[in-house]
C-alpha cells in the first residue's frame, strides 16, 4: 500500500498519497494537439487557470511548446516569451495557486521559478538538458520527470521498445539518479511513465493495466500519470477526435487512480475531480 507522504515545492510541502491531485494542463500554445490557440493570449489563458481553480485543480501546469505530432519546435526565447509573463500573472493574481512550467529547457525552468512556478514537468526527464535539474537543485522546486523516448520530431514515429515496463523502469532510475547527482533531493522529485510518448497503443494499455507494479516500484516517489485526451483513448473509440475523448479519459484516469497515481494531469478538471473523488473512495474501501 502506498502511503501518504509529501511532495517538496520550491515554496511550500504538498501532501500526497491521500486523495488524488488534479493537475490542470493550461498550453499557451498555437498548436497543441487539442486545445491550441484557446489560451494564447495572456488574458485568456489567466481567465482558463482562474476557471480550473474554481474547478478544483490543485495544480496549474504551463506549457509553452507542443509536443504533438509534427510539432513545431520552439526557440528559448519563444518559449519564454510564451510563458514567464503568463506565470507572472497566475502570481499576481491567484497568489495561492500551485504553478508547474512544462519544459525541457534550463533557461526556461529557471525563468518561470524566478516568476513564481514551483514545480518543472520535463517531459524528457532530463535527457535534453540535464541543466534543468541545476534550477530545480537552486530553488527546491518540485521536479517531474517522465519517461519518453527520442525527441518531439521523432518520438511519435519511433517503433516500440520491446518490453516497455523494464524500459520505464530503468529509464527513470537513471534520471533520478542523475536529478540526485546534481542537487535535487528525493523528496522533490515526481515520476511520470509518459502514456503517449513513445509508447504503441499496447503498450500504453500496458503500463495502465499495469500501473500498480510500477507504484510499488518508486513506493518513494508521487506517481503522476497523464493520459488526457490523447490518441490511444482516440482510437479506442472508433478515432474519436480529441473533444470527443472525455468519457475515455475519465475511464483512464480511473484506472490510474486505483493502480496507484497520486496525480492526474487532465484538460478537463471538473470532470477529473469528480472521477477521482469516487475513485479514491473505491480505492480507500480496497485499503481496508
Amino acid at each position: 500500500m502506498t502511503r501518504p507522504r509529501e511532495w517538496k515545492l520550491a515554496r511550500r510541502t504538498l501532501a500526497v498519497g491521500g486523495h488524488t491531485l488534479v493537475m490542470g494542463v493550461l498550453n499557451v500554445t498555437p498548436d497543441s494537439f487539442s486545445d491550441g490557440g484557446q489560451f494564447f493570449d495572456l488574458e485568456r489563458a489567466a481567465a482558463r487557470a482562474a476557471e480550473m481553480l474554481t474547478d478544483g485543480a490543485d495544480i496549474i501546469d504551463i506549457g509553452g511548446e507542443s509536443t504533438r505530432p509534427g510539432g513545431a519546435h520552439v526557440t528559448t526565447e519563444e518559449e519564454l516569451r510564451r510563458i514567464v509573463p503568463v506565470v507572472e500573472r497566475l502570481r499576481a493574481q491567484l497568489p495561492q495557486a500551485i504553478i508547474s512550467v512544462d519544459t525541457t529547457k534550463a533557461e526556461v525552468a529557471r525563468a518561470a521559478l524566478d516568476a513564481g512556478a514551483e514545480i518543472v514537468n520535463d517531459i524528457s526527464a532530463l535527457r535534453f538538458d540535464e541543466r534543468v535539474a541545476d534550477e530545480a537543485a537552486r530553488t527546491g522546486a518540485g521536479l517531474v520527470l517522465m519517461h519518453s523516448r527520442g525527441t518531439p520530431a521523432t518520438l511519435h514515429s519511433l517503433p516500440p521498445a520491446a518490453n516497455i515496463m523494464p524500459e520505464v523502469s530503468e529509464s527513470l532510475r537513471r534520471s533520478i539518479a542523475l536529478a540526485e547527482r546534481r542537487g535535487v533531493a528525493r523528496a522533490q522529485i515526481a515520476i511520470d511513465p509518459g502514456i503517449g510518448f513513445g509508447k504503441s497503443q499496447q503498450q500504453n494499455l500496458e503500463l495502465l493495466a499495469k500501473l500498480d507494479v510500477l507504484a510499488a516500484e518508486f513506493d518513494g516517489f508521487p506517481l503522476l500519470v497523464g493520459t488526457s485526451r490523447k490518441s490511444f483513448i482516440g482510437r479506442l473509440l472508433g478515432d474519436a477526435p480529441p473533444e470527443r475523448r472525455l468519457h475515455g479519459t475519465m475511464a483512464s484516469v480511473t484506472a490510474a487512480i486505483l493502480g496507484g497515481a497520486n496525480i492526474v494531469r487532465v484538460h478537463d478538471v471538473r470532470a477529473a475531480v469528480e472521477t477521482a473523488r469516487v475513485a479514491d473512495a473505491i480505492k480507500t474501501m480496497n485499503r481496508e
